[in-house]
């Protein structure tokens, strides 16, 4: 194989992964938060402690994976393009 050929097989490998993954799990965990849903702080004795509400997820702790976001945009484009 050639390496161009190589690569290009490797991206299209990984893009059909990453597919399924979306169709398996649209949710990710919050990169901002790590899934909690609130920021933890530490008080004065070290012991952690619950922050305020993730500004980013709203609380949830779960985030919409870029390739669903993509998916849904498409989706909703053709459905509103055959009413």
């Amino acid at each position: 194989m050639t390496p161009a050929l190589l690569a290009i097989t490797l991206a299209v490998g990984v893009t059909l992964c990453y597919a399924v993954v979306c169709a398996s799990s649209p949710f990710g965990n919050c990169r901002k938060c790590s899934g909690l849903g609130f920021r933890l702080k530490t008080g004065r004795n070290g012991r952690p402690k619950r922050g305020k509400h993730c500004r980013r997820c709203k609380g949830h702790g779960k985030r919409i994976r870029f390739g669903r976001h993509l998916y849904n945009l498409c989706a909703r484009t053709y459905r509103a393009g055959t009413r």
